[in-house]
């Protein structure tokens, strides 16, 4: 008894979502089969209607500006009270200056507005590009960053250079409660991700499944990835983690909708068909 118990108090708690929901390519044409949004539908629209399927987004638009008051306030509303929004911290910040403190008062900024979140924030995805590279400039950089970061706050770094996946860089975000961001992506072998997750001691995780950005349309799966997918799940399953939080590229596989549904059903989670949106568009 008391180890069923334990089963449940230690239960992981996997999010699975897109990176995005605005895309045009995925609403049903008026004589086609069914996509993802239903016939119709409009782009003011789409997010309420995606947060009926699945229970978290990576939004994507923050990367390049903070966001304003009122579209955070609006996503809010759209959302179920148990939505949750994970964000990709402003490039300014870490693509323009890489981490330094000339950038503190735009994470100020950007922090502090996305306060406006309140229970729907999950994770800042702090992003950074394959020139910030390991040296001791931009390690103090990182260092110094790190400690400047909200203690309320959940963040993951993703790094983009092989060099970081070193045991120094895994204790500097372990002692700050960051994860580390595993990313399904060319920047970094997976065999390095797959080797952190046993040193990975922070109580969420965040997971990230990228691919070429060689595709024109995301109407549909192109390009099929069942083995890769089962291989994360495996690792998925491994991790320490009580929460983790889960985002799919189009560029995956084409069809971001059903990459998630795919890995849900990997992981026995619900899952709710497109083509059920269809009836119920009315009411949303």
């Amino acid at each position: 008894m008391i180890e069923n118990l334990d089963t449940i108090i230690y239960q992981k708690h996997t999010n699975i979502g897109c990176q995005g929901w605005n895309y045009d390519d995925w609403t049903t044409k008026a004589d086609g089969k069914t996509i993802f949004y239903p016939r119709g539908t409009k782009a003011n629209e789409m997010l309420k209607i995606y947060s009926k399927v699945f229970n978290t987004i990576e939004v994507d638009s923050t990367f390049y500006a903070v966001p304003a008051s009122s579209a955070i306030e609006n996503w809010y509303r759209k959302t179920p009270e148990d939505f949750i929004f994970s964000l990709k911290m402003p490039q300014e910040i870490t693509h323009e200056h890489f981490l330094r403190s000339t950038a503190f008062q735009v994470l100020d900024e950007f922090c502090e507005r996305i306060l406006l979140f309140k229970e729907k924030l999950g994770v800042v995805l702090v992003q950074l590009p394959p020139q910030f590279e390991a040296n001791k400039a931009n390690a103090q950089a990182l260092r110094d960053f790190l400690g400047r970061l909200p203690k309320e706050m959940r963040f993951a770094v993703e790094f983009r250079n092989r060099e970081w996946m070193i045991d120094w860089t895994l204790e500097e975000l372990e002692k700050r409660k960051v994860a580390l961001a595993l990313v399904e992506g060319n920047w970094i072998p997976r065999e390095l991700m797959f080797q952190a997750i046993e040193k990975l001691n922070v109580d969420f995780a965040y997971v990230r499944f990228m691919g070429e950005r060689d595709l024109l349309k995301f109407d549909k799966i192109y390009r099929h990835q069942d083995a890769n997918l089962e291989m994360w799940k495996t690792e998925i399953e491994r991790l320490k983690a009580k929460d983790v939080f889960v985002y799919f590229s189009n560029f995956y596989e084409g069809h971001a909708p059903a990459s998630v549904n795919k890995l849900k059903k990997l992981l026995g989670q619900t899952t709710i068909a497109a083509s059920s949106l269809e009836t119920q568009k009315s009411l949303f």
